[in-house]
This record gives C-alpha cells, structure tokens and sequence, in this order.
C-alpha cells in the first residue's frame, strides 16, 4: 500500500472538468493529486467548437436552466482570463421553410435578458444586402440578427486551470494512467503507471472524482471493476479548418435542413473553423477521426449560405472529439442534454463521485457543484472562490487586450509583426515571464518558424506539460497551421528532449513537465 501521505482528494482525468475541480478545490486548501493519461485536454475539451456561450438552440430543447447558467458564465469567465477568452458577434441569417423570424427572435430576446449580459452587446436586426456580412453570402440571404457570445481558446483554458491548481499546492501528473483502485481502512489506494517509464506508484486519497470523459465509463469498469457502468453516451463531433472564406470579424450561426446548426468562425487570423457534427459514436475515443461523410456535410452546410461553395480539397485541417454526453435516452444524438450530472457512489467503502456530461462554458459551476458534494463528504475547507479570480496571466481587465499589446510591443520593440499579440492572447500577463530580460530576437534563442522561438519551447515545457510537438503545435499554440513538417518535427524533437532531461533528472518518476 502506498506510504506517501494521504491526499484529501484524488482526479482522475486532465480535462476542462477535472482540472476545474483541482483547481477549486486546492484554492479552499485541500490537497489535491490529478492524473492524465495523455497530455491535458487532449481529448474533448481542446476538440470542441471553442465558443463560451449560452447555447441558443438549447432553448428549443427547453433546457432552460442550463441556457441561464452558461450566459451567467460568459461575462465572468470572460473577466477570469480575457487573453484567453473574447467577445465575438454571431450572425444568424434568416433561411425560407426553416426556424421563422419570430421564433429566433424571441429565443435571442431571452438570451438577451435571462443571463445577466453587461458588457456583451445586445441583438440587432441586419439587413444583409447593405451590412458587409452580407458579402460572403448568397443573395438570397437578405435578413439576420446579430448577437453576442465569447470565443475561447479552450486548450488554454484547460491548462490555465491546471497552472492554477498546481500554484495552489495541487500534483498534476501527465501521461499517468490509472490502473487500479481499491480501498483500505476508508480511504482510497489508487495504482498509477506512468505510460513513459512504466513505473507504477499507489496514491492515496480520501476520495476519488472521476472526471475521465468519454472514459468515465471504462474507469468505473476497468479500474473499480463494475463491468455493468453504462452512464456516458458517446457522441462524436467533428470541425474542419480552410482557408479564410471571408473578411469581416463576425462568425456566422448557420441552420441547416436537418434541424441541426453549424458556425462558421474567423480563426487563428488566416482561415475559418466550421463546424460541428453530432453523431453517436461507439470506438475508442482516442482513435476518433472525422469521416468523409462529415465533411461532405459539413461542407455542403456551408456552401448552402456562402457565395464561393467550401469543397474538401479546400481544408487544411480536421479535428474530431467524442462529448461524454450524460444518457439521458433521448432518441437523436443532437438533443441529448448537454447538462452536467454528479453522482456520489459511497458503495466502495470510501467516497466517489462521477462527473458525467457538461460544457465547457459551465465548467466552473460544475467544479463547484462538484466541491459541494465533494466537502459533504470529507469535510469543508473554505468558501466557493473562483466566481471572482483570475485565471494565470489573467491580471487585466476584459476591455484592456489592446492595452496589453501596446506596452508588450513597446516593451519588446523586436518582436516582429503579431508576435506581440499572439503572447499576449496565450500568455496574457506570463508572457513577460517567457521573454523575461530579453533585448534582441536573438535573446529568444533557437527560431522553429513561425515567430516560435526555445524560450517558448521551454516554458511550455517548465510550465505547462508540455512533452511532444503536439502538445505544443495543436494545443498550446497552434502553430501547427502554420509550421512546415520539417519544422514541426523539429519542434517534436526538441520537446521529446527536454523531456526526457526532465525525466532523468527527477529521477525516473516520470514527472517531467510540473509547474
């Protein structure tokens, strides 16, 4: 049995959720140990369609409360970590023989007025024949109304929240599986095998949170041994990235024929993200991929409202991710509710709770419904606190991004070109603690491309869990749009390095890349 000291709480799974939970619950004093099998959010939470939003067609659904909450969510998650998270206006054209104008109306007048919008502009009507929006878009389109929502980098976020939580005195282990859980005398002894060195070790905790995702179930099963476990519905959702298909800063909310919806939206200053798709899906979630009948739907969705169609051989990238949906028994994978459940099991002889289902927009109230329970449990440590704290790098205000860029640039005058601006929407704040003393390029050390330079590298690895190109390219940065498979193999070659540096040097455990 493990001989190490006793955790109050152990986590398993390194998603939006599980790091969320961590992060609140190591910030009211409790020791917290977290365990990611891959790298953090590398599996649903860095796949979604990147929006901080109440969910407009969720009112169809009559899922008011989770409609209220989420818009309750966008303003304060906004001002919790604005580098990472920004207003964006939505356009939602009016289509002949799908959702009438009264209907939408109504349904925005209610996400207007239900969630406590104050800084978010309200809806308006657009006339497309004179607004530039109407551009892009056939001519047949001559109506829409405007709203608010945010974006999100949500790849960031997740890792923000583990930064967070590992600040506050949480262990956050990456590529560390759980392989067994048992309990001794009340508590919990948890196996972990670390996937890099093979090395086990047992945790204990006073309690477990299993907050696996779409391996919510296989944990319950495999790790706990309850084969029955059957809560998660599997749904699949797939996007794909062009070339940018339009100007205008706005992102465009599209009905389709089905009943179903996608967006189309400005991303990462070159291209456009479209998507999602929504199919029940039954494989292993880390081996999901987009089909070729997704893309020829999500390509004809589009082309349907755009000018100049969008065709397969015009993307330049494709991502899939599996939503942990809750099985509610709905009949279509659309309108499965996209609520969150907790549910205590006290059967095992020391506390577990399964955190199944949720959106990224209410994953800060899922933490803290998860804490509630969680301190019914074993006991409360302090007060709900994230509702008004900032995120790492976070130290400005919502409405001060281009302040912030202005003195990085003024700062840093080498920085060339969006350098400055690209920092400070990943960094916010902590970007200075990447440039650090630096007073020419040249002080940044090695150049990847694609103003990717060693000292990001080696934050990124210090910092953030950051082991592989992936991590760095797909989730932390995004420059795998932009780097050549030269560059990025060598940027893949670099982080295997440092990592296996880190390896040696803490001794084998396999705890490289701890903040």
């Amino acid at each position: 049995m493990g001989n190490g000291p006793i955790h109050d709480l152990f986590v398993v799974g390194g998603g939006i959720n599980g790091c969320g939970i961590a992060r609140d619950a190591a910030g009211r004093g409790h020791s917290v140990f977290l365990a990611e099998m891959n790298d953090l959010g590398s599996g649903t939470s860095s796949a979604s369609t990147k929006l901080v939003h109440g969910g407009l067609r969720y009112l169809e659904y009559y899922e008011f409360r989770l409609v209220r909450e989420a818009l309750m969510e966008r303003e304060l998650l906004w001002r919790s970590a604005p580098h990472v998270i920004w207003p964006m206006r939505f356009v939602l054209p009016l289509h002949k023989g799908l959702r009438p104008a009264w209907l939408i109306r109504l349904g925005l007048f209610l996400y207007d007025h239900i969630g406590g919008r104050k800084l978010l502009p309200p809806t308006r009507t657009l006339d497309m024949r004179s607004d530039p929006a109407g551009k892009p878009l056939k001519a047949s389109y001559r109506r829409a109304f405007e709203y608010s929502d945010c974006w999100v980098n949500d790849a960031r976020l997740v890792v923000l929240n583990a930064r967070d939580a590992a600040e506050k005195g949480a262990e956050i282990r990456t590529r560390t599986k759980v392989v067994g859980a048992r309990t001794v005398g009340g508590a919990w002894v948890v196996t972990i095998r670390d996937l890099e060195t093979g090395l086990h070790e047992e945790i204990r905790a006073r309690m477990l949170v299993n907050a696996a995702g779409p391996w919510a179930d296989e944990v319950i099963a495999g790790a706990l041994g309850r084969n029955s476990a059957h809560h998660v519905r599997l749904v699949k959702g797939s996007h794909i990235v062009v070339r940018k298909k339009y100007d205008d800063p706005r992102a465009y909310f599209f009905q389709n024929g089905d009943g179903r919806i996608i967006f189309s939206i400005p991303y990462e200053d070159e291209f456009t993200l479209i998507g999602t798709t929504d199919q029940d899906f039954t494989g292993d979630p880390a081996k999901v991929e987009i089909g070729t009948d997704e893309i020829a739907y999500l390509c004809d969705a589009a082309s349907e409202y755009f000018s100049d169609p969008v065709r397969p051989e015009e993307i330049v990238w494709a991502y899939s991710g599996v939503r942990p949906l809750f099985d509610d028994g709905a009949s279509k994978a659309q309108e499965a509710t996209r609520d969150y459940v907790l549910k205590m099991d006290r059967s095992f002889g020391a506390p577990l709770l399964n955190v199944f289902g949720g959106k990224i927009t209410t994953f800060r109230r899922l933490a803290e419904a998860a804490l509630d329970d969680i301190e019914g449990a074993i006991g409360r440590r302090g007060k709900p606190w994230t509702s008004d704290a900032r995120l790492p790098g976070g130290g400005f205000g919502p409405l001060e991004f281009e302040e912030m860029v202005a003195a990085l640039s003024r700062d840093y005058p080498f920085l060339e070109g969006g350098h400055a601006r690209r920092l400070v929407r990943l960094y916010g704040t902590t970007a200075r603690d990447i440039l650090g003393e630096a007073a020419r390029l040249d002080d940044l050390g090695r150049s990847f491309g694609a103003d990717l330079y060693e000292v990001e590298l080696r934050f990124l690895a210090t910092r953030e869990w950051a082991c592989t190109g992936e991590d760095v390219l797909w989730r932390r940065t995004k420059r795998g749009l932009k780097l050549s498979r030269e560059e990025a193999q060598a940027v893949d070659v670099f982080m295997r390095d440092i990592a296996d540096g880190q390896r040696q040097t803490a001794g084998g455990t396999g705890r490289a890349g701890a903040a």
